[in-house]
C-alpha cells in the first residue's frame, strides 16, 4: 500500500494576513507525517506528528495559539484514533498542556477507558509526566485581543467564530492501516467546560480499516448533530468516493442544522478528499511523493516533495 496523509488547519474564514502562515503550516505538517509514512511508520505515528506540528504553530486554534473562554483561559479538546482496532483517545477541556494530541494517545494507550476531561486528564497528564506549561504561555496576542473584543458589550462573537482553525490529519500506511487524529482550542468566549465535537469520537473524527478515516473542522455542536466523521464513513460504505460522501455529508449538514465546516477523507485503499462549505479551509495532502495544498474552493497546488522540502516555508 502506498501511504497518503491528509491534514487540514481548521475551516471558515481565513484573514488575508494569516493566509501565508496557515499555508505553510499545513504544508510543514503534512510532510512531516508524510515522512514518518516513508519511513515505514505507522498512520497513528504521522497523525500524530503532524497535528503536534500544527498545535505548536500558533496560527492554528489548538495547542499554542488556542482561542480562550469566557473567562480568558485556554481550555482544549482532541481526540486520536487508531482504524485497526478502533481504538481510540481523547481529552477535553484541558489546561497547561502543550500538546493534547499526545495525551489523547496515553489515554488510548495506558488507559481502559476513551475520554478523559478537565480535572482528571490533568491528573493523568501529571501521572504520566507529561510536562506542565503556564497558562499564559499558551495565549497568543490575537487570542487575546480577539476575547477582549469578544467582551464588548456590542460585540458579536459569533463572527469571529468563523475564523475557526481546528487541526486534523488522517492517514493510510504501507501495511493499510488507517487513523485520525483532531485537535482543537474551541469557539471564541465560550461557557467554561464546553466542549465541542472534536473530542467526541464519530463526530471530531473517526477511523475504520474497513473503510477509511476522517477528521473534520467547522461549527462544532452542528458537527456533533449529525456526527459528521461516522456520517462520511457510512457514505462510503454504501459505495460512494470520498469527496462525494464529503460533500453529501456536509451538504447534509448545511440543510438539516443550519452548520458549515470542512473535512478531510482518506479510504481504505488510498484516495482522498479535502472538501468544506466555508469560504475557506487550508489543507494538505501527500501522496505518490506529490504535495497538494489549498485554501479557496477550487485551489489546488501541486510541488514534488524534493521541490518542496528544498523551497522551504518560503515557497508556499
Amino acid at each position: 500500500m502506498k501511504p497518503v496523509i491528509v491534514v487540514h488547519g481548521g475551516a471558515g474564514r481565513i484573514f488575508k494576513e494569516r493566509e501565508q502562515g496557515c499555508r505553510t503550516g499545513v504544508v510543514r505538517a503534512a510532510l512531516q507525517g508524510y515522512s514518518v509514512l516513508k519511513q515505514g511508520g505507522s498512520a497513528l505515528d504521522a497523525v500524530e506528528e503532524a497535528v503536534r506540528s500544527m498545535e505548536d504553530d500558533p496560527h492554528f486554534n489548538a495547542g499554542c495559539g488556542s482561542v480562550l473562554n469566557e473567562k480568558g483561559e485556554v481550555e482544549m479538546d482532541a481526540i486520536i484514533m487508531d482504524g485497526k482496532n478502533l481504538a481510540s483517545g481523547a481529552v477535553s477541556a484541558v489546561k497547561c498542556i502543550e500538546n493534547p494530541i499526545k495525551l489523547a494517545r496515553l489515554v488510548m494507550e495506558k488507559t481502559k477507558h476513551m475520554l478523559l476531561t478537565d480535572h482528571g486528564a490533568h491528573l493523568f497528564a501529571q501521572a504520566m509526566g507529561v510536562p506542565e506549561t503556564p497558562g499564559e504561555k499558551l495565549i497568543t496576542q490575537r487570542s487575546l485581543e480577539r476575547w477582549k473584543k469578544n467582551l464588548e458589550p456590542d460585540s458579536n462573537p459569533e463572527e469571529f467564530q468563523k475564523d475557526l482553525g481546528t487541526v486534523g490529519a488522517v492517514a493510510i500506511d504501507s501495511e493499510g492501516n488507517v487513523a485520525c487524529a483532531t485537535s482543537t482550542g474551541g469557539l471564541s468566549n465560550k461557557l467554561v467546560g464546553r466542549v465541542g465535537d472534536t473530542a467526541c469520537i464519530g463526530s471530531g473524527g473517526y477511523a475504520d480499516n474497513c473503510s477509511g478515516a476522517t477528521s473534520t473542522t467547522g461549527h462544532g455542536e452542528s458537527i456533533m448533530k449529525v456526527v459528521l466523521a461516522r456520517l462520511i464513513l457510512y457514505h462510503m460504505e454504501q459505495g460512494m468516493s470520498p469527496e462525494m460522501a464529503a460533500d453529501t455529508a456536509l451538504d447534509y449538514m448545511k440543510t438539516r442544522v443550519g452548520g458549515l465546516g470542512g473535512v478531510i477523507v482518506v479510504s481504505n485503499s488510498g484516495e482522498w478528499a479535502a472538501r468544506f462549505s466555508t469560504k475557506q479551509m487550508s489543507w494538505a495532502t501527500v501522496k505518490d511523493d506529490e504535495l497538494h495544498y489549498g485554501i479557496y474552493a477550487g485551489e489546488r497546488h501541486t510541488k514534488s516533495v524534493d521541490e518542496a522540502l528544498a523551497s522551504g516555508s518560503e515557497g508556499f
